[in-house]
């Protein structure tokens, strides 16, 4: 039986009504891969299902935390497999949505935490990080490892941190030790689909979302934080747009330049996840050419599961 399917890919690829339709197609659940999604007070800028979506089908993780709490992959991974189990143990697969790769992965293959912290190699880095920057440390990964480093930021203090420290304990990349780790797993049985657009599309419908986002009263969301004292969880949480426009807020740029920004770092972000992806061989990238609308989507992953459900 397959036990999820999951609607997986960048910011701004309709994943969120693509898997509604898959869930009511099969007359079950979604569970939220998009670990800003979280957060309460934050569904504006972090694209999150609104109130008729919600109601179309139940939604797990949706607006559950506030800002100023966290959610570990290992904890997302105990309490939405336990979404799963309910409804495979009804005959229904879980439908997951979402871009966080790390979650998503977690979910089905279960958490990779690697070799227990030394902390003595994490300050010593942290120490580099602030004498010599960040972008030093980033070098040295690319070194050691290649492949983790394209698909996390060169400004990730913490994965690029805990990747030199990873190759430090154990003498060998964080990403040969994941893959070991993923051969070793009896994980949950998915289909993966990822909405495959030209890439000037997607810019094109990224720029398009934050200009929405800001229609729809981005600005007046992060005041709102910010009223609620949760500014520097804005920054902790680094969650896209919401560190430009609190900047814009606090007056410490122009408008025009925060939401440029904005636009920038969303587009970088997404190439991101798709680089992640891609690095992925069980996600089926569903090109726009060959399934033009979310029918054609719909048939095409419908006619997956049942050949493999």
């Amino acid at each position: 039986m397959i036990q999820v399917i999951a609607v997986v890919g960048p910011t701004g690829s309709g994943k969120t009504a693509l898997g509604i339709e898959i869930a009511q197609a099969l007359d079950t659940e979604v569970i939220s891969a998009d670990s800003m999604q979280f957060y309460r007070g934050m569904e504006i800028g972090t694209g999150a299902p609104n109130a008729e979506e919600l109601a179309a089908v139940p939604h797990h993780f949706i607006g559950h935390l506030s800002p100023n709490q966290e959610m570990s992959a290992g904890e997302y991974e105990l309490e939405a497999r336990s979404v799963v189990k309910r409804l495979n143990d009804s005959g229904k697969p879980a439908v997951v949505v979402g871009g966080s790769g790390l979650y998503i992965r977690t979910l089905v293959d279960g958490l990779f935490d690697g070799p227990s912290k030394d902390q003595a190699i994490r300050d010593r880095l942290e120490a580099e990080a602030e004498h010599a920057g960040i972008a030093a440390l980033y070098a040295r990964l690319e070194e050691v490892d290649p492949d983790y480093a394209k698909i996390i930021s060169n400004n990730d203090l913490r994965r690029i941190v805990r990747a030199l420290e990873l190759f430090e304990i154990a003498g060998e990349p964080a990403s040969v030790q994941y893959a070991r780790h993923q051969a070793s797993l009896d994980g949950l049985s998915s289909l993966q689909f990822l909405i495959d657009f030209p890439r000037e599309e997607l810019y094109d419908r990224i720029n398009r979302r934050v200009d929405m986002m800001l229609d729809m009263g981005l600005v007046d969301e992060v005041k709102a934080l910010v009223e609620q004292g949760y500014a520097a969880d804005i920054m902790r949480l680094k969650s896209l747009g919401y560190r430009e426009i609190l900047s814009y807020v606090q007056g410490e740029r122009p408008y025009d330049e925060a939401v440029d920004l904005m636009k920038m770092f969303t587009r970088r972000y997404a190439k991101r996840q798709l680089t992640w992806f891609r690095g992925d061989e069980r996600v089926d990238f569903m090109s726009t050419a060959d399934y033009p609308d979310n029918q054609a989507r719909v048939e095409h992953v419908l006619k997956a599961y049942r050949l493999k459900g």
